[in-house]
């Protein structure tokens, strides 16, 4: 039996190279790409990850439950990047990461995976 692995999915080339390289090991993929209201057109994103490699691509909206549970928190607490920034990308990725695990429960996956690099925070975001 493959090994499963939930991978966030961004629809950029190292997620879709990290899909092929993942199917080229023997692992079973499944996508979860998270809807934050990042204004992005999201409806090729389930056929790009499936060409990838992907044997199912999740989108889903999590607008609702990233407004009332983390954005409007965040709001209140008057909490700013060097005073002006709102961190709302940063703070998409604890939750991102936890409908990663939601979804490796319900899937039975061995694995969560993301295809952040090293040039930003958002590798360290995902994995603490």
């Amino acid at each position: 039996m493959k090994k499963r692995v939930i991978l966030a999915y961004s629809g950029g080339l190292d997620t879709s190279v990290i899909v092929r390289w993942l199917t080229d090991r023997g692992f079973e993929v499944i996508t979860y790409t998270a809807d934050v209201g990042q204004g992005e057109e999201l409806d090729e994103i389930p056929q790009k990850a499936k060409a990838s490699g992907a044997v199912e691509a999740i989108v889903d909206d999590i607008k609702e439950e990233f407004a009332r549970d983390y954005c409007l928190p965040l709001m209140r607490s008057g909490a700013l990047y060097e005073g002006r920034y709102t961190l709302l990308s940063a703070l998409s990725r604890p939750l991102i990461s936890k409908k990663l695990v939601e979804l490796a429960h319900k899937y039975d996956a061995h694995y969560v995976a993301h295809g952040s690099t090293g040039k930003g925070n958002d590798q360290v975001r995902f994995e603490t």
